[in-house]
């Protein structure tokens, strides 16, 4: 074996073990949920205090994701990755065998902050070691798989180890998947130095981002309880905006800023960026609305729901594993872009038919594969977008970036659409409409608006976005040579 294929096979054990990585903090997204009836029994919480099991996770990873990209930049990526897969997996442990809701809410507060400072950088590894184009878009096919299928996979997941075992096995099962992933990114991902904190060490630009964002994502998990109009949600979103804003004008007016604000100049990553806010929204809304159609309305159990979305998986994965390189290369990510957004707004208008008779195989298996086709499609191609601009010593932050819209992105979207869902069958239950269809019409009118949001995405895509093949290593290379100011990696945006 030759040392150029011996090279060849150690990235890519490294892309495995990285996706490994990520598949793990993105099934602690969703993993709980399905488990959440048997904590607050076990545990006795409160309906309202149960919440905080899932809100304390989202909280800090939401709110950290920008922040551990940019570490990864200034003081190295892999070390970043080893530092939050070891918070993750000791916060997983105590997760575990708590016996407290409080022991519980802090710990899962830990386990999002680990698992940021680990996802944070993965796409920004991924993108470095493999700046060759058409290698480049099979590697960010195997990474949107995970990212996106990981969803559908911890509702499965958390059904099988809850019912078949408990609650407390949806986090031990984090510990042996993080202790390997540890122990084979040491010999496989390469120890890229960092540029260096000296470079973006900014202090009170790191304490504005964070609380900025921890607070946004706060503010608008209470926000259906609390009402978008209380005083709370609008004091509370306004100083989030304002601590954001004032990290954005101290970037523009500082020598090293933590995030340099030249990535934006790429209209492909403002446009990406653009694109996933707009996409998650109908995504975040299907999972959740559509498994609360499942089992409220047809009465599935927790792993009959996970085994209804399990086709989106397998659409999804045939796609982003096996096709979505050779559409992105042949095609374009633009146009590979287009048909995945057109295929999952018509999954989505597709569920606003579903009625509270549902039969699986008439009114979800063929929204399930609309979407999954969508996801398959859309997914690869937004990330080979949004990295399209990044040098590498950016491309921690633009993968923080990017994770960071899906997260807030997604927050916001489904805080809308629930509410919107809440208020239209509040109003139909009180003119007399059975609770059954009162809650089927309020999940369609999320369907329909979230369908909208795609269409106004594939507007973006086809207004702001360039069709053009990911950024070669040599383009990468005289970028990152270049001198601080406008660069060539940016030059579209002239």
């Amino acid at each position: 074996m030759t040392a150029e294929t011996k090279t060849d096979r150690r990235r890519w054990l490294a892309l495995y073990v990285l996706c490994g990585g990520m598949l793990m903090i993105v099934l602690d997204a969703t993993i709980v949920n399905v488990a959440l009836p048997s904590i607050k029994d076990d545990l006795g919480f409160s309906q309202s205090n149960l919440a905080w099991v899932v809100n304390a996770y989202l909280i800090s990873f939401g709110g950290l994701l920008l922040l551990a990209g940019r570490l990864g930049d200034l003081i190295g990526q892999r070390r970043i990755f080893l530092i939050g897969l070891a918070v993750f997996t000791a916060a997983s442990t105590i997760c575990a065998v708590s016996q407290s809701q409080g022991v519980l809410i802090g710990a899962r507060f830990v386990q999002g902050t680990g698992g940021a400072i680990a996802s944070a950088v993965i796409l920004g590894m991924i993108v470095t070691m493999f700046p060759e184009p058409r290698e480049q878009a099979k590697a960010i096919g195997v990474y949107s798989f995970v990212a996106s299928a990981g969803a559908s996979i911890g509702l499965l997941t958390g059904g099988v180890l809850t019912e078949a075992i408990n609650w407390h096995w949806i986090f031990f099962i984090n510990v042996p998947i993080g202790l390997a992933t540890a122990l084979l990114a040491l010999p496989l991902v390469e120890d890229r130095s960092g540029i260096g904190l000296e470079q973006g060490a900014d202090l009170p630009g790191a304490v504005l981002l964070t609380g900025g964002l921890m607070l946004g994502v706060y503010t608008l998990l209470q926000a259906g309880d609390q009402g978008w109009g209380s005083a709370q949600t609008l004091g509370l979103g306004g100083v989030s905006i304002a601590l954001v804003a004032a990290f954005v004008a101290r970037q523009a007016r500082i020598a090293n800023p933590l995030m340099p604000l030249r990535l934006f100049r790429s209209r492909n990553v403002t446009g990406a960026n653009l694109v996933m806010a707009l996409l998650v929204v109908g995504f975040f809304g299907m999972f959740f609305l559509g498994a609360l159609y499942l089992q409220g309305i047809l009465g599935y159990s927790p792993l009959e729901v996970g085994l209804a979305f399990l086709p989106a998986c397998v659409v999804m994965g045939t796609l982003s594993l096996g096709f979505a390189e050779k559409l992105i290369m042949g095609i374009g990510p633009r146009s590979a872009l287009v048909a995945g957004l057109a295929s999952s707004g018509l999954g989505l208008l597709l569920f606003t038919r579903s009625p509270v008779d549902g039969v699986w195989a008439i009114d979800v298996l063929p929204v399930m594969v609309l979407l999954g086709a969508g996801a398959g499609l859309c997914f690869p191609a937004l990330m080979t977008l949004a990295m399209s601009g990044a040098t590498p010593s950016d491309s921690g932050l633009a993968s923080g970036l990017v994770n960071t819209t899906v997260q807030v992105g997604g927050a916001i979207g489904l805080a809308v659409l629930a509410t919107l869902a809440t208020g239209r069958s509040d109003a139909l239950r009180a003119d007399g409409e059975p609770v059954a269809s009162a809650l089927n019409s309020g999940y369609h009118l999320a369907y329909l608006v979230g369908a909208a949001l795609v269409a106004v995405a594939i507007v973006v895509a086809l207004i702001v976005v360039r069709s053009e093949a990911p950024a070669t290593a040599e383009t990468r290379a005289d970028a990152e040579s270049e001198p601080a100011g406008p660069q060539p990696a940016y030059a579209e945006a002239a």
